[in-house]
């Protein structure tokens, strides 16, 4: 296996597995940082069902699915919260728009995890490894959970190569290394292959991946079935499928596009929220514009240092995909939650009800300039698109630290 910091060896690795890190748990506990060390659980009541676990509660054996007494048997001192599912799907969203950033093509296979493929992005980000290391700063960065990303040539490797890499790493897996890493593993550890299928193989004989490779195709199929044996010959001789099918996951409308941000410290002035909300703003309309999409409905998140949360919103009279516009009205839901006796930790912007930009029709106005901001801002993401981003920003944005 190639370490991430090997950028030349990942360019004919095209396909990336990204999976969030005990995505549940690390969601449910990020605003409480007196759990961030201990044993949680998420779900698990007395007659319940553990959804996930964090990893100091994973080393005592707790594993998702486990029901919630024999979790408390194993560790009786672990914390329970509740499953807050509303924000394990908004933060999802913010994700998958983060992948969809880099390219479009993007196959989300679950809530907290998705393939891609990036070979179209690496003339403007990199190397498919220094990709990988710039998204998992961005999921951090944006939304302060970690994840772990493989690298590899097929969907399949990727995906074992992204387990092999958590907690919070990048493992490449280059096609000349790829039958060395698969055929001393656990035939379990195959994509797609479940305990008892494994405990099945076991009982053949087949116990590693290259038992399985080096046992004719119609072996296989004699022994397992005619479609299992041709999945296991494909997976174990890494001939898995190098495409990426673009898919959203039942938990991933495309219906809002929209970005948080937690300063690094508590913040009660105006013009720095208002600098910040302008940040974000242009972050979710830059995302819409590249999808040609664009939305009627501003909203904005707001949570104080005691981590209570307020959403407000409000619908324009037209749709808009313009950062000016999209910041005046955040700033204006901000103004209106009046006099702040707390200061704020995070601030969000959110445009929803999307619609293509086809049919965003949008009403003139008499005096209106011919050429104004929705050029100004196309103009900016060319330049954005051939230099790298950040190399045009708002005045606003050239002054003052974030804190």
């Amino acid at each position: 296996m190639t370490p991430a910091g090997s950028p030349d060896r990942s360019l004919a690795c095209p396909i990336l597995h990204v999976d969030m890190d005990a995505f549940y748990a690390s969601v449910a506990i990020r605003d409480r940082p007196e759990l961030q060390s201990v044993p949680v659980i998420v779900g698990g009541g007395h007659r319940g069902v553990v959804l996930s676990a964090n990893y100091p509660a994973r080393a005592y054996g707790i594993r998702s699915g486990m029901s919630g007494r024999q979790a408390h048997d194993l560790c009786p001192q672990a914390v329970r919260v509740s499953a807050e599912f509303g924000e394990f799907e908004r933060v999802s969203r913010s994700v998958m728009e983060i992948f969809r950033e880099v390219t479009p093509l993007v196959e989300a296979y679950s809530l907290d995890e998705a393939f891609l493929d990036v070979s179209g992005a690496v003339r403007r980000l990199g190397s498919p490894a220094q990709i990988a290391e710039h998204i998992r700063a961005r999921v951090h960065d944006e939304q302060r959970i970690d994840c772990s990303v493989g690298v590899a040539a097929t969907v399949s490797v990727a995906k074992l190569a992204s387990r092999r890499a958590k907690p919070d790493g990048v493992l490449v897996v280059p096609p000349d290394e790829m039958v060395a890493y698969l055929h001393p593993l656990d035939v379990g550890e195959l994509f797609g292959i479940g305990p008892k299928t494994r405990a099945r193989l076991h009982r053949l004989g087949l116990t590693t991946v290259g038992d399985v490779a080096r046992t004719p195709r119609a072996t296989l199929q004699l022994l397992v079935g005619r479609a299992l044996g041709a999945q296991l010959h494909q997976l174990a001789s890494g001939a898995d499928r190098t495409t990426v099918t673009p898919r959203r996951s039942d938990h991933d409308p495309d219906r809002s596009m929209g970005s948080d941000e937690t300063f690094g410290r508590d913040v009660a002035d105006r013009e720095v929220i208002s600098r910040e909300l302008l940040r974000l703003a242009g972050r979710v309309t830059a995302r819409m514009r590249r999808a040609r999409v664009a939305g009627r409905t501003v909203a904005l998140r707001v949570r104080y240092t005691d981590f209570t949360t307020i959403t407000r919103s409000h619908t324009l009279p037209d749709p808009t995909d313009v950062t000016a516009e999209v910041h005046a009205e955040a700033l204006r839901l901000f103004d209106a939650l009046g006099p702040r006796r707390l200061r704020i930790r995070l601030v969000g912007v959110r445009v929803e009800g999307l619609l293509p930009l086809e049919r965003a029709h949008r009403q003139l106005s008499i005096g209106e300039r011919e050429h104004g901001w929705p050029d100004a801002d196309r103009a900016v993401d060319r330049v954005h698109q051939r230099f790298g981003r950040g190399v045009v920003r708002p005045a606003a944005l050239l002054t003052g630290d974030r804190p």
